[in-house]
């Protein structure tokens, strides 16, 4: 079986949650316009109350995100946080832009960071 990047394993994921309850609150289309070397891959995330569908079309949506792909694989690993991308004009958003923050409640953690709410060693085994 072939590795994926961690762009394809970021959305086939999402696609397999199915359901997202932090997004329940909202609905909206967003489509990521990634620039590879062979050419633009395209993902469409369906968002209907929380119900997440993933396809590679490029249909029209409320929000497009554009981005070299090298970039992207960084955001969906964590590597690389989003806003920190579009600062950098390295990802640029075009419509309707507040369902940026879905995107970004669906990103994994960067890897090695404790989340701020979260006691140290909360989660681990007393020793």
């Amino acid at each position: 079986m072939p590795m994926l990047d961690p762009t394809t394993e970021y959305f086939e994921g999402l696609g397999r949650r199915g359901h997202e309850r932090r997004l329940e609150a909202v609905s909206g289309i967003l489509r990521f316009d990634l620039r590879r070397d062979h050419g633009t891959d395209h993902w469409l995330v369906a968002i209907e109350k929380g119900n997440v569908t993933v396809s590679r079309e490029c249909n029209p949506a409320d929000l497009i995100l554009r981005a070299d792909g090298g970039v992207f694989d960084l955001i969906a690993s964590g590597v690389t946080h989003p806003v920190a991308a579009w600062l950098r004009n390295e990802l640029t958003l075009e419509g309707d832009q507040r369902l940026s923050a879905l995107f970004v409640r669906t990103l994994p953690e960067r890897p090695g960071v404790r989340h701020r709410r979260r006691p140290v060693g909360e989660g681990r085994a007393a020793r």
